[in-house]
Order: C-alpha cells, then structure tokens, then sequence
C-alpha cells in the first residue's frame, strides 16, 4: 500500500516509517523538518501541498501522526494550534477522500480526557478511564484541538465513507515529564507502565494494525496504552494505597525497586484501559510492567527507550513544530 505518513522526522514518525516499509508498504513521509523518511517537507496546514502530496503519489492510505503537542504550548500562540491540529487534520481527511484514499489513521491523545479534576487527583478513588470515558474537558489547547480533530474525523468518515481509525495513545515521550520533578526519569516511566504508558514500539504497531483492519472497522475509536494489570475494584485502594495493590499483583516489585533505589507511586489517581482494542483489532501492547520487572530481575537494559535531553527534530530546524 502507498502509505503517507505525517510527522515523519518526528519521535513515533522514526519508528513507523520503517516497521510499514517492513510490513511491504511504500512510504511517503511529510514534515516540517527533514529527516531519513521525509520525501516531503512542509506543513499539513498547506493544503495545496497536502493535495500535491496526495495525488502524486498515489496515496492509498493516511497515517496522519503529525502534531503541536503539550510542550508546544509554551512556545507558540493558540492560533497555530488550531492551524496545524485542526486545520492541518481537515486538509488530511478532505484530500484523502476526494482522491479516493481508502483508510485514515489518526494519532489522538489520551490527554484530552483529562479535565483539571482528573489532573489534580481531586476524586477519593482513582479514575478508569476508557472509549465511554466523559464528559470531555480537555485542559489545554493541545487537549482542544485534538478533541476538535476527533469529531473532524467521526464527520468526514460518516459522510464519505472512508475508513478512519482515531489511537488515543497514551505517553511515549523519551524526554523526562516537563511537570514532576521527584522521581528520576526512567523510575517514573517505569510506574507509568502500570497505567498510563507504552513503547514507543507499541506504538507504532499499533498504528500498522489499525491500518490494516480500519476497511473491517469504517469508523473506530481506542485508546492505546500497555495492559494494566488493575481492575476496577483496586481503584479506592490505589489511590491511598498504590504499593499495596501492585504487591498483591507483582510480590517481587518491592526488593527489585529497593534494588535499584526507585520508589513505587505511593497513590494512583487514573488507569486507562486499552482493552477495547485488543477486542476489535486484536492488538495488545507486547512491553507491560511485568517485562520491566523482567528487565531488573536480570539486570537487562530497560525495555523502553528514556532521554532525558530529547528535543523533537522541529524544534533543533527552527520550524514551526509537526512532529
């Protein structure tokens, strides 16, 4: 399949180009920064070049990956937001389907399902959060225009036809979080993987799978995270009791946590639960908290990827970022 791909330079864009070439996919990528997999450089905001893009090269299927994420909200004004995430999805989805393009893939986030209350822990339990999870009140622009992106793509598949696939992905970030401080970085993305992160690999095979199957699906929505091993009912006890809970499910985390002077989260105020996409497509994220216990049982390097210095390739070409 002739595949374009957006944010091509970008962190999941470096990841994705090559696993669909491997799956035998022709590959397109477009960014605002060069890169390896970058045919085209440019902004999806262009609509002219999208449709260029699209028609020359025969484009069968989108995976539209290309963003202004949270950390960019320090640095450009809400307007460009708007143009690239909102604007730049609609030139996608619009030039797809008048050229006839047969799936869309689209990279959400499950940071628009977190309103100010969910961020600040207010609830006396912790939060399940899945596809049913509302009402939506996205806390930022970044959470807006990704929502606003969503219903872009729900109303352009209901009235073409198009196959389009929403991946609400949780974190994959390697850099260390821009807001907590207290734990050391490859410490808290460990924690994460018990409720609220994956591989970068994961990832970009999720992507590949809802590729494939959006002809069977038409129109789906899913979040994408590692497996958490909670159900709803440690969801009281998580959120005063965390290490208690992950003991019952993991007796070894202790010693193998005091080993390498990591601390457990003491609460935990949010799960996601990616099971609705195993169900539907059949995809399971491979890297869970279990294979990071693994990794410290036998002293094996970390099974993700942590770099506490990354800057996305946008930001090292000084353009306005797409990755």
């Amino acid at each position: 399949m002739r595949v374009l791909l957006t944010g091509s330079t970008g962190w999941l864009g470096r990841y994705l180009a090559p696993m669909l070439r491997a799956g035998g996919h022709e590959v397109t990528g477009l960014d605002v920064a060069p890169g390896p997999d970058t045919q085209v450089v440019g902004t999806v905001a262009d609509r002219a070049l999208v449709e260029r893009t699209i028609l020359s090269h025969g484009i069968e299927g989108v995976i539209h990956a290309a963003a202004l994420h949270k950390p960019d909200i320090a640095r450009y004004p809400r307007q460009v937001f708007i143009d690239v995430n909102v604007t730049g999805t609609l030139n996608l989805l619009e030039e797809a389907a008048a050229a006839g393009v047969g799936r869309f893939v689209f990279t959400s986030t499950t940071s628009l399902m977190i309103t100010r209350a969910i961020r600040d822990e207010t609830a006396s339990e912790a939060v399940w959060l899945d596809e049913t999870s509302g009402p939506l009140q996205p806390r930022n622009v970044y959470g807006v225009t990704k929502r606003s992106a969503e219903e872009l793509c729900r109303l352009v598949q209901a009235e073409t036809g198009m196959a389009v696939i929403v991946l609400r992905t949780a974190r994959f970030f390697p850099e260390d979080d821009d807001t907590y401080r207290d734990l050391s970085g490859e410490n808290m993305k460990a924690n994460e993987f018990l409720n609220r992160r994956l591989t970068v690999e994961d990832c970009a095979a999720a992507h590949v799978a809802a590729l494939d199957k959006a002809p069977e699906v038409g129109f789906g929505l899913y979040v994408v995270s590692a497996p958490t091993p909670f159900s709803r009912t440690d969801l009281g006890e998580l959120k005063v009791g965390a290490p208690e809970v992950i003991a019952r499910y993991f007796p070894d985390a202790v010693q193998l946590y005091a080993d390498r002077d990591w601390r457990l989260p003491r609460s935990i105020g949010r799960v996601y639960d990616a099971g609705l996409i195993e169900r539907e497509l059949g995809f399971r994220c491979r890297t869970d908290f279990a294979a990071i216990l693994r990794a410290l049982c036998v002293r094996a390097p970390l099974p993700f990827e942590h770099d506490p210095n990354y800057t996305s390739p946008a930001q090292q070409n000084s353009f306005v970022a797409c990755d």
